[in-house]
């Protein structure tokens, strides 16, 4: 019984970051109706740039641990939010209209553009974090075995979650959120009724560029790195978890995703470590195969 309330906190953070990356993502998708693989590198690129900047205020510039914390993550997050813009208005909405491959295409160009340039700027360097509130918590003893957590592991999955529950209320109840529904579920209805749906558009992109750019901040507070090769990595995996949960709904893919993470924990726990991402990933792609018909609206 310990072993296993014991997997549920550890599985606590991994899907509160996999819910929170399917949430962005789905807002995205819900307009471009396209695989983006450029979420996961904007996550990763918001990572990177938040360990470049701390890693220059501390040893550069001085900063106490707190300033040089505050320091990374506000650069982390200005990165991935500038990225998402850049990447919205110049690629993503020119090839909208375009071949239904044309944003997929675009997305790979442009995850390989940011994890390269981040790549040159760290000077093909690992960078790493001190452990952050890593103390352990007790929170039950069953013989021997100490069932814990750490303050990190909590603030993580708070943040997640007050993260998908902020963004889908301002969905629920705001003009944009409103706008933002009517164009997912027919952008050129929603231009007659006199809806700019170019504006959505780059909104909705740079909403989802903001969650991965937080995703991606603490992430890298988390785990202490974020490595070249993330975005890649997280930009393939995203599109599939978000699927657990279909399309549908930014809330029903944070849901499938936790869900997933969640499988994922308890794959490691109990089955074979070696298998855990390739079982993971092929159940993935048949169930998004069999969800492929579903309209993105809230």
């Amino acid at each position: 019984m310990a072993y296993f309330l014991q997997q549920i906190l550890n599985a606590a953070p991994i899907a509160a970051l996999y819910a929170a990356l399917a949430f962005g993502y789905a807002i995205a998708f819900a307009i471009t109706r396209r695989a983006d693989v450029t979420f996961g590198g904007i996550f990763a690129f918001a990572g990177l740039t938040c360990l470049l900047f701390a890693d220059f205020g501390w040893n550069r510039l001085w900063l106490t641990l707190a300033a040089t914390l505050a320091f990374g993550t506000v650069a982390g997050l200005f990165g991935g939010l500038w990225a998402g813009i850049l990447i919205g208005r110049a690629v993503m909405r020119p090839l909208a209209g375009a071949t239904p491959n044309a944003v997929t295409v675009a997305s790979i160009g442009a995850l390989i553009a940011l994890m390269e340039s981040a790549r040159l700027a760290a000077d093909t360097r690992s960078l790493w974090l001190p452990p952050l509130f890593n103390d352990p918590v007790r929170l039950w003893q069953q013989g021997e075995f100490l069932v814990t957590t750490t303050p990190m592991q909590i603030l993580n999955s708070t943040c997640f979650c007050a993260l998908i529950a902020a963004g889908w209320l301002f969905l629920r109840s705001s003009q944009f959120g409103r706008q933002w529904r009517a164009v997912s579920e027919d952008a050129f209805a929603a231009k007659l009724m006199g809806v700019n749906a170019g504006r959505v558009f780059l909104l909705s992109y740079c909403a989802a560029a903001l969650v991965a750019s937080v995703c991606g901040v603490l992430a890298t507070f988390y785990y202490g790195n974020m490595d070249f090769g993330a975005g890649l990595t997280f930009g393939l995996k995203v599109v599939l978890i978000s699927a657990a949960g279909g399309y549908s709904s930014p809330l029903k893919s944070a849901a499938g995703a936790a869900a997933v993470g969640v499988g994922e924990t308890f794959w490691s726990a109990y089955g074979a470590v070696t298998w855990r991402d390739a079982g993971v990933l092929l159940m993935l792609i048949l169930w998004l195969i069999a969800a492929r018909s579903e309209r993105p609206v809230l």
